[in-house]
Formats: structure tokens, sequence, C-alpha cells
């Protein structure tokens, strides 16, 4: 289950990668098929993604699968307890 730390720390890669490709949230949240209002939610931590979100922004940031499976995962257990 991602607990605070690991909330906050996906928030902050989340928004650490989007800057670093020079992107806005409108762009990454085209990228990955969501609307910005939901990036901006899941950036600040006020939503927890769904596993279909990660799993979209993973693709679109191009993040190495395994990393994307362990957050997937984690928000599968947090979402079933």
């Amino acid at each position: 289950m991602l607990d605070v730390g690991e909330d906050l720390r996906m928030s902050l890669r989340l928004v650490e990668e989007r800057k670093a490709r020079g992107w806005s949230q409108a762009e990454l949240a085209r990228r990955a098929r969501l609307v910005a209002p939901v990036l901006s939610t899941i950036e600040s931590r006020r939503l927890r993604p769904y596993p279909t979100q990660l799993r979209r922004l993973a693709r679109a940031l191009q993040w190495p699968l395994e990393q994307a499976e362990r957050l997937l995962d984690d928000a599968e257990s947090a979402i079933r307890s």
C-alpha cells in the first residue's frame, strides 16, 4: 500500500520528471490521456491515482517497466484495502 511517504515521493517524482522535460501539466496530461485537473490533483497529493492513470503516466514519461510495475502494484493494493 502507498503510505504518505510513498505518495509524496511519487508526486515529487512526477513533478520532477515533467519539469525536466519542459512539459506543462497540460502537456503531460495530454500525453498520458488524462485531463489536466486530474494530473494537478495527483501531483498535489489530493488524489491517489488509479492503476490505469499510473500506467498512462508511466508510459508518457517512459519510466522503466519495473518502476512503473512497482507503483502499479502499490496502487492496486491500496485500492483493495
